[in-house]
């Protein structure tokens, strides 16, 4: 009897189309490694160069391009697994032209379940081409079904956008499930304080310490480069039997507007309270 090599069959597979596959497989994790190479250093190029400079605030395009280079880079991964896919099932003896008419009735049969995924890319392309978010950017997110999302953009796909809250929480949402975005940090942002006071309080007296606190942050060094212009008081927003609110707004710097905020009212407590005056709670 003769003795058969085991070996001489996977010898044989590989010299025909097992070592072309092989190739692509590696080739194509090759070229995946190379595509997040490049995502991650033209991304890192992007935020060291807004370190690097004098900019309080990452412009517009910068919050763009980094969003792009994220999407450009799933795009091409994506067709470029899938191209791989077909020609190993080629070289796997499977005809992929004879794979059309059953793909076809798969496709229909998926496509009622992935219609929501479709409904998220195109999304997904809408928010970006137009520019109505970017990486860095503080947004408010309305979800379908009422809900909310509130933070920092982290991540910005054709399908996802990933966003950080201030509690430190990662959220995720779907880009086909978003009903509206409220971009706070777009051009510009405005910090808006109301001061509640006793109703018997003279008003007058109030007005001039809120302008001299106005006047003192736009002169503050520390304070005035995140203000476009110097903060002014609206006068009297509200007014019960008790007590009335009196609104102070301050044009800031995009994603600005909370710092703002919290600082002119850490100087509004303290002026009232050096003159006497007290706030109502």
């Amino acid at each position: 009897m003769l003795a058969v090599d085991p070996g001489s069959g996977i010898t044989t597979w590989l010299r025909s189309s097992g070592l072309e596959i092989v190739l692509l497989i590696i080739g194509a994790m090759l070229f995946g490694r190379l595509a997040a190479f490049i995502r991650d250093r033209v991304t890192s190029k992007i935020d060291a160069g807004f370190h690097s400079s004098d900019a309080l605030v990452r412009t517009e395009a910068a919050k763009h391009r980094h969003a792009l280079a994220q999407v450009v880079t799933w795009v091409v991964l994506t067709i470029v697994y899938v191209l791989v896919g077909m020609e190993v099932l080629q070289r796997l003896g499977f005809a992929v032209t004879g794979l059309v008419a059953p793909a076809a009735v798969l496709g229909a049969a998926l496509g009622f379940g992935a219609q929501r995924i479709v409904q998220d890319i195109l999304a997904g392309f809408f928010l970006i081409t137009e520019r109505q978010y970017g990486f860095g950017d503080v947004v408010q997110i309305s979800v379908t079904g009422g809900s909310e999302a509130e933070g920092t953009v982290e991540d910005v796909t054709l399908r996802i956008t990933t966003v950080r809250n201030s509690d430190g929480e990662v959220i995720t949402v779907p880009n086909g499930q978003i009903v509206k975005v409220t971009n706070l940090s777009k051009d510009w942002a405005r910090a808006a304080i109301d001061v509640p006071i006793s109703a018997q309080a003279d008003i007058t007296k109030i007005n001039e310490i809120l302008h001299e606190v106005c006047t003192k942050a736009y002169q503050d060094p520390r304070l005035e480069p995140l203000l476009l212009d110097e903060p002014s008081v609206m006068g009297v927003e509200d007014l019960s039997l008790d007590e009335m609110n009196i609104r102070m707004v301050a044009r800031t710097l995009p994603g600005k507007q909370f710092e703002v905020g919290r600082e002119l009212r850490v100087r509004v407590a303290a002026a009232l309270r050096k003159e006497g005056i007290s706030e109502t709670t």
